[in-house]
């Protein structure tokens, strides 16, 4: 099988299939930042399995102790039963990450997916209040599976339920309509809570995310959070945080909401928390909230025990603060490269979004981020789009990136704009 010899999977694989439309390469091998194909062409790897893989492909000390185990004849699969990799994950998790920032949660394992740890923290609150909507943000994405959906954004996505999305009522997104410094989308909402003739009824809770991914790379404002926090203290309404892929370091500190001093009641995690891009996925829990009968919520893969294992080695890079200050230095560069390329190249109608290494580009110029994702991956880099129109070229390096293959990256997109503008000239 060759990287032109994509037959196989036009015929057997269900059309549903999305990322391999975007990058027709057979892969075979991964290392760090970097890929190979079939046929031995190398690809610079900036879009780390979409916020899956912050710590890079295969990190050796996670595929050493995950090696280890497996050959011990450690327990693979355990429903919700205790073992011992769950046990040490739990210890260090606590110890690491939750107690240094001051931080009482419940652990909760649901289905080890982003989707699945958002249905959850769904229905406890629903369970807690006793209420049944939820309030959700434009542009927002929290997963594919229906009660997720309904508080996703995406008109394409949410059509593929099938049936009405129920239950949940959309509020603006700081700055979704360009509003002014002042924060009017949120006294907007607050009016539909203040107002009974709304039509609005106090929700069960709000979920969010403090940079949409898939919605734009749009960030949230810290004073926009701590507003939304305010309202819901004020209403007794429960605020969930969807970190699945804005969490674990992805904007710069490992909860993306700690720069804005928020206390969430209930946190989602997944992506990055495996460490080695196994599926794991936590729900935290204010404890209080935590008022679940045995067993109803489950799933047969809930907790994973290779997960567990790569789990525990990433969270040594949060042991100090050496990591961190590490991203915060190469988010600064990835800033630094966005701003210049928009100032350089004004014809592409550019505006920076995002923050950390969740950044992109927003271009007016219909159809132009994604022929720079093309044209980047024809030229080795591996990088995708977002935004309801596809308006925004995204860079998502692994955290752990090299200094060199970061600024090899920012070439091959410097190089990548250039000849989309060339193209376009020419056309024209």
């Amino acid at each position: 099988m060759t990287k032109n010899n994509l037959s196989i999977f036009d015929e057997l694989e269900s059309s549903v299939r999305s990322y391999v439309r975007s990058f027709p390469a057979v892969f075979t091998k991964a290392k760090g930042s970097k890929m190979w194909d079939e046929e031995g062409k190398e690809y610079l790897d900036f879009f780390a399995g979409a916020g899956a893989l912050n710590y890079g492909h295969n990190e050796p000390k996670m595929k050493e102790q995950l090696i280890e185990y497996i050959s011990n004849d450690g327990i693979t699969h355990s429903l919700d039963k205790a073992t011992t990799a769950k046990g040490e994950f739990l210890k260090k998790f606590n110890e690491v990450i939750l107690k240094p920032r001051n931080m009482d949660y419940k652990v909760m394992f649901p289905g080890p997916t982003g989707t699945n740890t958002v249905e959850s923290a769904l229905k406890i609150a629903r369970k807690v209040t006793g209420r049944t909507d939820v309030i959700s943000f434009t542009n927002g994405f929290h997963g594919m599976t229906i009660g997720s959906l309904s508080v996703t954004g995406n008109a394409m996505k949410r059509k593929g339920a099938g049936i009405p999305l129920t239950n949940t009522v959309t509020m603006p997104f700081d700055q979704f309509a360009q509003e002014d410094d002042h924060l009017s989308s949120l006294d907007y909402l607050e009016s539909f809570l203040e107002d009974s003739g709304s039509g609005v009824a106090i929700p069960a809770a709000m979920i969010l995310e403090t940079v949409q991914g898939e919605g734009g790379i749009n960030a949230a404002r810290f004073e926009w959070l701590k507003r939304v926090e305010e309202i819901c203290r004020k209403w007794d309404i429960l605020l969930i945080i969807d970190d699945v892929q804005a969490g674990v370091g992805r904007t710069g500190t490992f909860f993306s909401f700690e720069p804005a001093g928020i206390q969430p009641d209930i946190i989602c995690l997944s992506k990055s928390i495996g460490g080695y891009g196994l599926p794991l996925a936590l729900t935290l829990i204010r404890p209080d909230l935590d008022i679940w009968s045995p067993g109803e919520h489950n799933g047969t893969f809930r907790g994973n025990n290779h997960a567990f294992i790569t789990a525990g080695v990433s969270l040594s890079y949060w042991e100090d603060d050496s990591f961190e200050k590490s991203i915060q230095k190469k988010s600064a560069e990835i800033t630094d490269f966005l701003e210049g390329l928009v100032n350089k190249y004004p014809e592409i109608k550019g505006k920076v979004r995002g923050r950390g290494f969740m950044q992109g580009i927003a271009s007016e110029v219909e159809g132009f981020s994604s022929k720079v994702a093309e044209e980047a991956f024809n030229r080795g880099l591996i990088m995708e789009t977002s935004g309801s129109n596809d308006e925004v070229f995204k860079l998502f390096p692994a955290l752990n990136i090299d200094e060199n293959e970061l600024k090899q990256g920012f070439m091959i997109i410097e190089e990548s704009v250039k000849a989309v503008l060339a193209e376009k000239l020419v056309s024209n």
